[in-house]
């Protein structure tokens, strides 16, 4: 963003070149870089075994985009969508390009800012067994990341209208059990088959068995204002990857839901985060936001507790509860009389 005015700054590409330029960092530094518009960095952490460590990552990753955002004049924000209206310039490189061309305004317009956690995992196997048994519990992930409710300078009325704009891809969002590696592979190839999208890299499933590591990669948050709520977000991912295993292991089946209903779930954490009803992934019934966020701590407490991450983790999502989401804060910026200028700012790094 430029640091005067909020408004993001198409500069990508400079602070990629200044990167370029650099001597190479060290194997444990966090990765900087580009993104689909050249209004946005990517950061990614090193493989983390404990939450210290997480922590850790996440903040030197923030003070990397900093440190390279500033040799462009600009500073970056933890923030999924801008605040201020925006005309974003897609970045350089072929497939971007052909990206624009194939789909248009969706991607003209996609400005957005996830946050994806990658789980390891043993074996395609695992992966697949894994994916089938998280797909209830991802709604309460996206409601506790929920930092976008402003979109081309107004109200959205959603706490998460990344996600609004995120779902216009056709490869969005949740999937069926897939209940074997063949069957997996079988639909992801007849996607890319179809040549609606370029590749396998565009197929954007909320949870995916990595194709670069052997991880599985959950995908519903957005970015997170606070580094903590980052940490307590994958900290509860790897929880229910952890649960989802153990299950399969055990011989239990994969939890019968429609995508139908996992549509209605993601929406309505999407439009009210925390400060509304989510469906009891038990029921699918609407209950209070805390009462499911609650059930969801019930379900991977066991992994959590062998994790060592119990303590941490009520700690993190306190502090979240007594605060509210990057949603909230943005809109209170607003409520205390100020503009679209001073939300922005109020998420920089």
């Amino acid at each position: 963003m430029d640091p005067a005015s909020g408004r993001p700054r198409a500069v990508g590409g400079v602070v990629l070149r200044h990167l370029d330029a650099q001597p190479p960092p060290p194997a444990e530094a966090p990765d900087v870089t580009g993104e689909l518009h050249r209004e946005m960095l990517e950061t990614g952490t090193r493989p983390a075994a404990t939450l210290d460590e997480l922590d850790r990552g996440v903040r030197a990753a923030r003070a990397a985009a900093v440190e390279a955002a500033a040799s462009a004049g600009t500073v970056p924000a933890a923030i999924a969508t801008s605040p201020l209206p925006a005309d974003p310039t897609v970045s350089e490189g072929d497939r971007y390009r052909r990206m624009a061309e194939r789909f248009g305004l969706a991607v003209a317009e996609n400005m957005t800012c996830g946050c994806h956690v990658h789980v390891g995992v043993d074996s395609d196997e695992e992966a697949v067994a894994a994916l089938d048994r998280v797909r209830p519990w991802l709604a309460p992930l996206l409601a506790l990341s929920t930092n976008s409710p402003l979109w081309q300078g107004a109200d959205s009325g959603y706490a998460s209208y990344r996600q609004q704009v995120w779902s216009r891809w056709p490869t969005a969002g949740p999937t069926p059990a897939f209940g074997s590696v063949a069957a997996y592979r079988e639909t992801v190839d007849a996607m890319v088959a179809s040549g609606t999208v370029l590749d396998e890299g565009m197929v954007y499933f909320d949870v995916r068995p990595s194709r670069r590591h052997p991880t599985l990669e959950i995908r519903v948050a957005d970015v997170c204002r606070e580094p903590g709520d980052a940490v307590l977000v994958a900290a509860l991912t790897r929880a229910l990857v952890e649960t989802a295993v153990r299950s399969w292991r055990a011989g239990e089946p994969a939890p019968e839901v429609r995508v139908e209903v996992l549509r209605l779930a993601s929406w309505r954490a999407s439009r009210t985060g925390l400060d509304g009803a989510l469906l009891d992934p038990g029921s699918w019934l609407p209950s209070p936001a805390d009462d499911v966020v609650d059930l969801l701590l019930n379900h991977v407490g066991d992994a959590l507790d062998e994790a060592g991450d119990t303590g941490t983790v009520k700690t993190l999502l306190t502090d979240l509860r007594a605060r509210g989401t990057g949603a909230v804060a943005q809109r209170a910026v607003l409520a205390r009389g100020g503009d679209l200028r001073d939300v922005a700012l109020s998420a920089t790094l």
